[in-house]
């Protein structure tokens, strides 16, 4: 399911990096983050306690006052509650701003993701979110599928106007199964 997966990530312009442990992990980002990285509270990114590793490696970690600093950022960083293996999309349950701001507003955005959490298509992940909406009546979901593009103006696609211009989905096994935390 992982080689699925990452064929259909990068045939819409993400990128696929197999981080065999936290340490890679953390030297991946502070390799590829050209700046600060914004880092909400997400289950993944807590238990491994990625804000203390990324800021002993030179990170400048933004992990408080959101609103503020998110949009200077020149990364953020989530979790994801699984992938679909069909399109290449990242799921995650955005309800939490901090999350969305991560997400959405600098212009990389890196996706931590437990390989166990990859699904063959839509319609495995239906189950999946209807156990999403039942938690709580409104939840935002980002389906995230490769860099942001529009063809909007002119029909010239463009990346990265309207969200991140990068998309990297860090595959890190053991990070979490649990398909309703991110």
């Amino acid at each position: 399911m992982t080689g699925a997966f990452v064929a259909a990530l990068e045939k819409v312009g993400g990128v696929a990096v197999n981080c065999d442990t936290p340490k890679h992990l953390v030297g991946y980002l502070a390799e590829n983050a050209p700046g600060a990285v914004v880092l909400p509270p997400c289950p993944s990114l807590q238990r491994l306690d990625l804000a203390r590793h990324l800021r002993a490696a030179g990170v400048d970690v933004i992990d408080d006052d959101f609103r503020r600093h998110a949009p200077m950022a020149t990364a953020g960083l989530t979790g994801v509650n699984f992938a679909i293996a069909a399109t290449g999309t990242i799921v995650l349950e955005s309800t939490a701003e901090p999350i969305r701001l991560a997400s959405t507003l600098p212009p990389i955005h890196f996706a931590l993701l437990d390989p166990r959490k990859i699904v063959a298509d839509s319609a495995v992940a239906g189950p999946l979110l209807r156990r999403m909406h039942a938690r709580l009546a409104q939840t935002f979901l980002a389906y995230i599928t490769g860099p942001s593009r529009t063809a909007d103006i002119e029909r010239v696609l463009t990346i990265g106007v309207h969200g991140p211009k990068e998309l990297h989905v860090l595959l890190c096994e053991g990070v979490s199964d649990d398909f309703m935390e991110s």
